[in-house]
């Protein structure tokens, strides 16, 4: 598969708490360089980066991260203002202890909201495959299809595991067409995104594959 494919197909990330704007910015220049779709980043940095990209870069934010136990409304709100300072894509992590209580109306209608909250935009709904059953991945590919979200998403790459490529192969035998899926955590070399993209993966969250992109460039002095 072609490189440009694959960067165009990537959501490069990045959510550490210590993260600094420097960091934000750097990472919104090597997005640009390399075509990638869009950055991800904390929202508290949307703006800055929204002005600082300047229409040449797509802004992704996160909401309910990343442990997803927060309201509903709070993650409303947080999309919202994530909208309202430039984000273009919003990823919101389910209410991960309502699903396994069996509340599943609880879990459809927290993303319908958000779903509302974003309109036109793009919601991509993080399931944290690491602490589900597949019973409940096939669950929640059920609901992600029913609440008109626009991708399901692995993981948020902060619990104890991240993109498998059983989990992205389940997904694509139980969504329905109009879900795409969002592969994220630990994706650490281009044969495994190349990997994730041929079993269904429309997007890929990381930061590894332009990092490796980089120091192929450094290491032949074309960089």
């Amino acid at each position: 598969m072609d490189r440009k494919e694959i960067f165009s197909r990537v959501d490069h990330t990045l959510l550490y708490p210590v993260s600094t704007w420097e960091q934000i910015r750097v990472l919104c220049d090597q997005a640009i360089a390399f075509g990638a779709a869009s950055v991800c980043i904390p929202s508290c940095y949307v703006r800055q980066a929204h002005a600082y990209v300047a229409g040449r870069m797509t802004i992704c934010t996160v909401v309910g991260f990343p442990n997803g136990n927060t309201t509903p409304a709070c993650k409303a709100f947080e999309a919202r203002e994530a909208i309202e300072n430039g984000a273009r894509e919003i990823d919101m992590v389910i209410n991960l202890g309502m699903l396994k209580a069996g509340n599943t109306q609880y879990v459809l209608d927290e993303i319908r909201l958000l779903k509302q909250t974003v309109g036109d935009l793009v919601l991509k709904v993080i399931i944290e495959v690491c602490d589900l059953t597949d019973e409940e991945k096939i669950t929640m590919c059920d609901i992600v299809t029913k609440s008109g979200a626009d991708f399901i998403k692995t993981s948020t790459g902060f619990s104890k595991g991240g993109a498998t490529f059983h989990d992205v192969e389940l997904f694509k035998a139980h969504v329905g067409p109009n879900v795409k899926i969002k592969a994220a955590g630990g994706i650490a070399s281009f044969e495994d995104a190349e990997r994730f993209i041929a079993l269904g993966a429309d997007r890929l969250g990381t930061s590894r594959i332009i990092k490796l992109a980089l120091q192929e460039q450094i290491a032949e002095g074309t960089y």
